[in-house]
């Protein structure tokens, strides 16, 4: 066989176990058809003081009462979680979950579209929902995610999903969530590795502000044209899914890591007068004042990341969410962007807490604040009456990297907590129990 023919067997057998082999076989849970309460454990409320030896009952999907001395319903299955912990499902507020399976396969990236400027493009609608990575995720209690496209200058409209269904319906919690865009590095890069030189940087970035400009231009153009009266009928997908920027009822949310992507984001918002969220904010505590007048939230993209520059201090990107909380920035915590690390997403707190956020502070990181700044705080990210039964118990504190999840709950669905990493570790532990005569 020569090399050729050897390339295109190779790229054959790749996409084929990409579209086949590569699907989780855990079945998603079935509708919660009775009243169940997790009685005993330390309920952490997140929005109030934690329950000592608490109660949390749910009925129909939803949470409805959490206490010490609830009134369980006939008919009420109890499950014993004492000495165990109760917390709201974690939420992972930027990722590609459901929309990448494995990098090197180009048939499994569905996260990215031809083109600069995507607006009418719709995440959910990509998401594969028997993903390997999905059970994965949730294994490690994160039940809900935000996935986000990524190409061009603007990329699509994100979605909140939870992480559990037959299909993207049924998992899509939140949709639209944001309008997503990649704001342009401002100073060019002249390291070693650049191939390109800064005059062509600055060459392209400005290119990509001018498409991102011209895109809002033509929107309002657009709306204009459409509103007008007597209007003939308009229908442009991309410039319809613009509508809901222009009229504030959905926000931009802006990639941007250094102080000069920050501030232009900023003024840009502001220019064409439309709600922003910052991701990524490694230098977002030098924009404080800044990102305090104009009410702009950030999601702190990872917490695990070296520093960007040669001067700053080790800890900085550690730190970087108990300087916003000190300031009063409203901020979350996410687990880097991606998707098949996003289970680590409570140890991006954890470090965080350790750097000096408190802890209550690092929970709510990636629970409540991510559930508020993604509009989904009425029905997660928090155990509340009325909330949507989003639930996890564990062994030990969420937080602590020899904690495990136990049981999961969405929506009062029981969540299988298994996935391919414990079945192979099961099947590897087996292989060397027998080697040794076990």
């Amino acid at each position: 066989m020569n090399r050729l023919s050897l390339f295109a067997a190779v790229a054959a057998a790749l996409l084929a176990v990409a579209t086949t082999g590569w699907a989780s076989t855990q079945v998603p849970g079935a509708a919660q058809d009775h009243p169940i309460a997790l009685v005993g454990g330390t309920v952490h409320t997140v929005s109030g003081a934690d329950i000592a030896n608490g109660t949390v009952l749910f009925e129909d999907g939803q949470v409805t009462a959490v206490g010490t001395d609830v009134s369980l319903p006939e008919g009420t299955e109890q499950i014993d979680v004492t000495g165990k912990h109760v917390y709201p499902g974690l939420i992972d507020a930027y990722s590609r979950i459901g929309l990448i399976e494995i990098g090197a396969v180009r048939a499994t990236r569905d996260y990215a579209e031809t083109g600069p400027v995507n607006p009418n493009v719709r995440a959910e609608v990509a998401v594969n929902p028997s993903s390997e990575i999905i059970p994965v995720t949730r294994s490690n209690g994160v039940l809900t995610a935000l996935t986000v496209p990524r190409s061009g200058i603007m990329s699509g409209q994100s979605a909140l999903l939870n992480l559990d269904g037959w299909t993207w319906e049924d998992m899509t919690l939140k949709a639209p969530v944001a309008m997503q865009v990649d704001w342009p590095r401002m100073v060019p890069y002249t390291g070693w590795w650049s191939r390109t030189s800064p005059e062509e940087q600055t060459k392209q970035r400005n290119e990509r502000l001018k498409r991102l400009d011209q895109a809002f231009e033509d929107a309002r153009a657009y709306r204009t044209a459409k509103r007008a009266p007597n209007a003939e009928p308009l229908n442009d997908i991309r410039w319809e899914a613009m509508l809901p920027v222009l009229d504030g009822e959905l926000p931009i949310m802006v990639a941007a890591d250094g102080i000069q992507q920050i501030q232009a984001a900023v003024a840009f918002a502001e220019r064409e007068d439309v709600e922003l969220i910052i991701v990524g904010g490694y230098d977002a505590p030098k924009c404080i004042d800044l990102l305090k007048r104009s009410n702009v939230p950030v999601i702190i993209s990872e917490t695990y990341r070296n520093p960007r520059r040669r001067g700053d201090d080790y800890d900085a990107p550690y730190v970087i969410a108990k300087t916003l909380l000190d300031a009063g920035v409203p901020f979350c915590i996410a687990g880097g962007g991606g998707a098949s690390n996003e289970r680590n997403l409570p140890y991006h707190a954890a470090r965080a807490a350790a750097f000096g956020l408190p802890p209550d502070e690092a929970l709510r990181a990636i629970t409540l604040h991510p559930a508020r700044i993604l509009g989904a705080g009425e029905r997660i990210g928090s155990l509340e009456t009325g909330k949507d039964a989003t639930i996890i118990v564990t062994d030990g504190d969420i937080l602590e990297i020899t904690s495990h999840v136990e049981r999961a709950f969405i929506q009062g669905r029981t969540v299988d907590l298994s996935d391919k990493q414990k079945l192979l570790w099961q099947k590897y532990q087996e292989k060397y129990d027998r080697q040794s005569g076990n």
